[in-house]
């Protein structure tokens, strides 16, 4: 199995780039990982917000590939701690054959038909982050995972 990160628009600050380039250079000793980057959409500012959610939702909908299985971090989907959340993706390494898609929707969230495409909903706080935050946390939370599954000292109860 192979996870991958979709994500709407690339990410501006160095920092974050960086961080998120450390953790998935950590991630690849456990897991094939993958984080696709979907340009932002042109003349968004001319766009309301549904035909803004709509455009992004084609070009989420068009980096699936055949037997992804999608699931959407969403503030209203199911919240994990570390250890559930590598539970969760341990039971996910022994189900899904090919591609773990995560999606993170853009500014407005995810379009209709992305909600009916995707699998399940997860959520990484009832808080709000940046999309930009939002990379990074994620890429740890499924390093941290890999680590825990491996009986490694990086998580700490």
């Amino acid at each position: 199995m192979k996870i991958a990160l979709v994500v709407i628009g690339k990410t501006d600050a160095r920092y974050f780039m960086e961080a998120i380039d450390e953790y998935k250079n950590r991630l690849v000793h456990y897991i094939p990982f993958e984080m696709q980057v979907i340009p932002d959409v042109k003349n968004a500012k001319h766009l309301s917000e549904s035909q803004q959610k709509e455009k992004e939702g084609e070009l989420i909908l068009k980096s699936l590939q055949q037997g992804d299985y999608l699931v959407l971090l969403d503030e209203k989907g199911k919240d994990f701690t570390s250890m559930e959340f590598a539970r969760y993706i341990e039971k996910k390494m022994q189900t899904v054959p090919r591609r773990l898609v995560f999606a993170v929707g853009g500014p407005y969230g995810f379009s209709e038909a992305v909600y009916k495409a995707a699998s399940e909903k997860i959520s990484l706080s009832r808080m709000t982050f940046s999309h930009q935050m939002v990379r990074l946390i994620f890429v740890e939370q499924i390093y941290r995972a890999m680590t825990i599954l491996n009986n490694e000292p990086y998580h700490h109860e």
